[in-house]
């Protein structure tokens, strides 16, 4: 009988909840990490409609294979809600991209996502302490990132988000990471800055729009994708084509993988 050994029905289950899926690469990346390192667990996708978000997410959690599950798009925020412990992120910025449960039973949230962006900013040996910072896009994940930016002292940072409630939560919660860092709110601009970071979902799978309106990019600065798929964004293509140095969506999540997985398994 023909058969794999990676499944069986001791294989203990994480998944992955987002509105869309499809775009999504944890499933494979963070499953090879998991089989890499010896454990017998898989990371599945969980398409779940936005409005069948807290209708499902109880159900979900009572599967008794489930040990973990991911957020994304559009979840991070309402995520955490399902959360009876919070860690360090999570507790600073209200929302959560990862939930474990916990020999105790109980499940703990964090936020993994401005650490994987930092991560792939030293990987690349592309500083932020000291430089000007334009960031695009403050939902759960945009929120992460720019209190991990502020969070290595860059110079000044720009915020940008089209709900002004966000960005006013977030200039007072990067301030309190980074006071001596200047900070402002406005329009995304490219003159003056080192960093680009697109942390919104403009240019996603079919979306041939740009989250910035410029038709030339200096070629000193750096430009940073928050999106997988596709790999080159309308944004990175301009980008390349201008001369810039980029770091992909996918770079991210090569950061986040170890510290979500050791998170995983971590004992409490």
């Amino acid at each position: 009988m023909d058969e794999v050994s990676f499944v069986d029905g001791k294989t203990r289950l994480f998944g992955i909840v987002g509105d869309p899926i499809v775009q999504v690469k944890s499933p494979e990346m963070v499953t090879y990490e998991m089989q890499k390192r010896g454990y017998h667990a898989i990371l599945i996708p969980l398409h779940i409609a936005q409005a069948d978000f807290e209708r499902t997410m109880p159900e979900i959690l009572r599967l008794q294979n489930l040990d973990g599950l991911i957020f994304t798009v559009p979840f991070k925020a309402r995520a955490i809600q399902y959360a009876q412990q919070l860690g360090p992120q999570a507790q600073a910025l209200g929302v959560i991209n990862t939930l474990v449960k916990k020999s105790h039973g109980q499940w703990l949230g964090e936020m993994f996502d401005g650490m994987g962006c930092v991560e792939s900013f030293r990987r690349k040996n592309i500083p932020l302490k000291g430089q000007r910072i334009m960031m695009m896009g403050l939902g759960g994940a945009g929120s992460a990132i720019a209190a991990a930016v502020a969070a290595e002292h860059p110079q000044s940072m720009r915020i940008f988000d089209l709900d002004a409630a966000r960005y006013q939560r977030m200039k007072a919660i990067i301030q309190n990471i980074s006071p001596a860092m200047h900070m402002s709110v406005g329009a995304p601009i490219v003159e003056g800055m080192d960093v680009l970071i697109n942390a919104t979902p403009v240019g996603m799978l079919e979306d041939t729009r740009m989250p910035i309106d410029v038709q030339q990019l200096p070629s000193s600065l750096s430009v940073f994708e928050i999106i997988v798929k596709p790999e080159n964004t309308p944004l990175l293509k301009l980008a390349l084509a201008s001369g810039c140095q980029v770091i992909r969506g996918r770079e991210m999540m090569q950061g986040q993988i170890s510290r979500i997985v050791d998170f995983f398994f971590e004992k409490y």
